[in-house]
């Protein structure tokens, strides 16, 4: 089943490699890129019922608004969806940690996240 993917993560290598590996799936997502959190939110807050997708994967250290602070503005819109991972080069305990104050995180991934990693967080 075909799910709008949302990658939100200022490193254009790892768009292009997560855009390939993705395109290489056969469910055929759709897919959406922001270069840090302020882009991504400014765009779902402009209609969220149509503009949020169903997934979003998310790095933590960005410029202009990173994973956190994204995080706890997406908390304040109270809504049920997308589903978030944290796709990050680098998860620290302390991060570990800080992932369990936001319930909306399904799970988190060290980079770069491969095909079947993909495959278990969209087939649901």
């Amino acid at each position: 089943m075909s799910k709008v993917i949302c990658i939100i993560d200022d490193d254009p290598i790892y768009q292009f490699l997560i855009q390939k590996i993705i395109g290489n799936s056969e469910a055929g997502h759709d897919l959406m890129f922001f270069k840090n959190g302020r882009e991504a939110l400014d765009y779902f807050t402009v209609d969220l019922h149509k503009n949020l997708p169903e997934i979003i994967l998310l790095d933590l250290e960005m410029p202009v608004m990173d994973g956190w602070d994204f995080l706890k503005e997406i908390d304040k819109l109270q809504i049920d969806k997308p589903e978030i991972y944290i796709v990050s080069s680098s998860i620290s305990h302390e991060d570990r940690e800080k992932v369990k104050a936001f319930p909306k995180i399904k799970g988190h991934f060290s980079k770069p996240i491969n095909s079947n990693k993909i495959q278990e967080i969209t087939k649901n």
